[in-house]
């Protein structure tokens, strides 16, 4: 029986471009290759490529808006000339819109952090009761006009004022910034009688994800207010409330009454919220049955069979077909992976794929699977969900065998017994220093790489070139003078890709990038089957880089919940078991390291916060999974080798026992941006293991001072012991240049001695 299609909905859409190209005009403009005009052009053939290519897949919700030079937080905050006062000066719109990012002279970055559970990264607004707001809605018109004039009216995206006063940190002292609704409402409806004026009707997405991280009742009485507020500001902008990551139950409720066109819901991340279906209230639900954040094909049976529960609850005319969030978090589109393997690209989705999905379930719904085209739609796709069920590539019974042996899942010995032995075998002067890994990825570096793929050159060559690299390395570092040298990962593409193309069970792609922040792009391996490790993936070039110094050299790994975090995940199995194999992996190669002379090893757990759900009833099973699958990977450890581990940009004040209980030797942290009150909680709470707290912001081009890191420096011994404190950048030095990482680690090693002679003379 044919029935009315299924309207589609897309929450929003991936900015960097298909080829990376709003990177490279961006990073063009600041070395001053490009000018402002050709970043404008680029920008604007972006957007309405993007726009054409959602039309040609028959979407019927299109997005402005979504489109940013660098974060939508930041654009919001811009929209209301919320500019920290230390930027002012910069007469430039975009030098001082880029300033706010990356930092400028004397001026600071804003704080960065990750996007709720994703490995994207927002630039936090900061916010005081006295600052001189105004609206500059520019960019939001003149994109919904933009795409008007190729005949696609969008719908437009914004941040709406509870997520963002929520996400925003506020710098006056006078309580948080959700206290500022009052001030931020008027300005949001400003924005909407603006918006009315640009067509007779106009939708509006407002992105409140922060509602499905446990709203307490003041969050919620504060999205009801600023709702009720806003469907009364414009009479021809209809209202859509968009929630994602997990479920939003009590939100729906708290919004039951409140004359909005649509809630959008994640039925992927959240199929919870099912059971609120009857507080919509004659709404439209935009049901998030396509997979936003992962990129395994759609499963059309049981997507139709979601949409029948749906229809038994909704009439089918208030039913939008929607992605679960917005489609940043996936590469763009499989064109260019005709290198991939046949099966295993068969079994993926990125985002233009994913266009099709939500036009191919709309279709078959709309004719009951009656059409043959649609039928064979129907067939093919489930003949391909069974094909990877079955597929003998999956499956190692060697693997899950190797799980079930392994008897000792924890190191020997507790934290003070290891580092009273450990002070014996270093004997590192007090405040040591380091870095977090990686050096400056040069042009050179890269070519080198690909010609060895190529064939260019020989596995001999390749090895003698990446050696003359480590030297330079280590020379530069004992120069300098710091303690604990690396080998300064030349060889390696990314932290996470490096070790996945030496692991069985891993798939990559060529052109597979995703944003994750600014102009940072990322490439996501693929994990289809079970893990295992041909041979050691790092010990020849660490173990040299050990041999042409005196000086210790950290073993640098990638740890197993960061690499499967930063992984485009099998959802055939759970994810902790996904992970339990990596952490085996990993404990293998920390035998090897050991062997081969290596003291000092780093596991980066950069993203171990970043898997954390959303949801305090589901966080102790993953804390408890994620500990003991990196307690398993350092268990190798013997209780000579100092185990440290680096986490970057997240809120740790929840966390600490659980850190306690991954028990490194040491803990790398950012708190460059976010200054020492982390560090005093660290203290107050009583974490004992030593701290490597980040003295500087690498993800700023800016060169800090002496004086300013010996202050630093100073400030980090008012929250911790000098006896329990390591010197270090925030992360890792890849992204930058040899000209700032240079004189900023100079720099870093003379304030930390200076402050060593003034303790000397305590």
């Amino acid at each position: 029986m044919t029935q009315k299609r299924l309207k589609t909905y897309v929450t929003g859409y991936p900015r960097i471009g298909e080829n990376r190209e709003l990177k490279k005009v961006i990073e063009g403009f600041w070395d001053q290759r490009e000018g402002l005009d050709t970043v404008t052009r680029v920008s604007r053939e972006l957007r309405i490529r993007h726009w054409q290519d959602q039309r040609a897949h028959g979407i019927d919700f299109i997005s402005s808006n979504d489109f940013s030079l660098y974060d939508s937080m930041l654009d919001m905050a811009v929209l209301f000339n919320a500019v920290p006062e230390r930027f002012k000066h910069i007469e430039d719109d975009h030098e001082r819109y880029f300033a706010m990012a990356r930092g400028a002279g004397n001026a600071v970055a804003m704080e960065m952090t990750k996007w709720f559970n994703t490995n994207y990264h927002y630039i936090v607004p900061e916010l005081s009761g006295n600052m001189d707001l105004e609206l500059r809605a520019a960019k939001v018109l003149s994109e919904f006009n933009e795409a008007a004039e190729i005949g696609i009216k969008t719908k437009i995206n914004l941040v709406g004022p509870v997520t963002f006063l929520s996400l925003s940190k506020r710098v006056d002292g006078n309580g948080d910034a959700l206290n500022l609704l009052p001030v931020f409402l008027p300005l949001y409806v400003s924005l909407l009688r603006s918006i009315s004026e640009l067509d007779d009707e106009v939708f509006v997405q407002f992105d409140e994800p922060i509602v499905v991280r446990d709203p307490d009742g003041r969050a919620l009485e504060c999205l009801k207010t600023a709702y009720e507020t806003l469907t009364r500001a414009a009479p021809h902008v209809r209202l859509i409330v968009a929630t994602y990551f997990d479920h939003a139950t009590e939100a729906i409720e708290t919004l039951r009454d409140i004359d909005l066109f649509a809630i959008g819901v994640d039925l992927v991340s959240g199929p919870e919220n099912l059971i609120a279906l009857d507080c919509l209230n004659g709404k439209k639900l935009i049901a998030g049955i396509i997979d936003g954040r992962n990129i395994w094909r759609n499963d059309y049976q049981r997507s139709l069979s979601t949409l029948q529960a749906l229809e038994q609850a909704l009439d089918p005319d208030d039913i939008i077909l929607s992605t679960s969030c917005s489609l940043l978090h996936v590469p763009y589109s499989l064109t260019h992976e005709a290198g991939l393997d046949p099966d295993i690209r068969s079994w993926i989705s990125f985002a233009g794929e994913k266009l099709i999905e939500l036009s191919d379930i709309s279709d078959i719904h709309s004719t009951g699977n009656g059409t043959p085209g649609n039928q064979e739609k129907l067939k093919a796709n489930q003949r391909i969900i069974r094909e990877r069920q079955c597929s003998l590539r999956i499956h190692d019974p060697a693997v899950r065998r190797r799980s079930r042996s392994i008897t000792q899942r924890v190191r020997e010995g507790g934290f003070a017994e290891r580092a009273t032995i450990q002070n014996g075998v270093f004997r590192l002067p007090l405040l040591p220093t380091t870095t977090i890994g990686s050096f400056p990825q040069t042009d050179s570096l890269r070519r080198l790489r690909q010609d060895l793929k190529k064939g260019a050159i020989t596995g001999d060559e390749y090895t003698l070139r990446i050696r003359n690299h480590i030297d330079s390395c280590i020379q530069f570092q004992e120069k300098i003078g710091l303690d604990v040298l690396v080998h300064g990962e030349p060889e390696r593409n990314d932290m996470v890709e490096y070790f996945g193309e030496q692991l069985s069970g891993f798939a990559f792609t060529q052109n597979g990038w995703v944003q994750s922040y600014g102009t940072r792009c990322v490439k996501p391996p693929v994990i289809y089957g079970d893990i295992n490790r041909r041979k050691p993936m790092t010990v020849d070039f660490i173990s040299y880089a050990q041999s042409r110094t005196r000086k210790p050299v950290k073993g640098i790994l990638t740890g197993p919940v960061t690499i499967l975090n930063w992984s485009f995940v099998r959802n055939d199995i759970e994810r902790s078991d996904v992970c339990e194999q990596i952490a085996l992996v990993i404990r293998d190669e920390i035998a090897d390291l050991q062997h081969a002379g290596i003291g000092i090893v780093q596991v980066d757990e950069a993203a171990f916060k970043e898997g954390y759900p959303l949801r305090k009833e589901k966080r102790d099973k993953y804390e408890r999974w994620a500990v003991k699958c990196f307690q398993l990977a350092v268990s190798s450890a013997r209780m000579t080798t100092q185990i440290h581990t680096h986490m970057c940009y997240s809120d740790f004040t929840d966390i600490i026992q659980t850190l306690e209980r991954m028990d490194a030797d040491v803990l790398a942290i950012e708190t460059s941006r976010s200054g020492n009150k982390l560090l005093k909680v660290f203290n107050d709470r009583g974490y004992r293991n030593n701290i490597g707290p980040g003295v500087y912001d690498i993800h700023s081009p800016r060169v800090p001072t002496v004086h300013e890191l010996t202050d630093k420096i100073r400030q980090l011994l008012l929250a911790l012991p000098a006896s329990r404190v390591w010197i270090n950048p925030d992360c890792g030095l890849k992204t930058r240049k040899w000209a700032q990482v240079s004189p900023s680690l100079r720099n870093m090693v003379t304030a930390t001695r200076a402050v060593r002679r003034e303790l000397a003379e305590q």
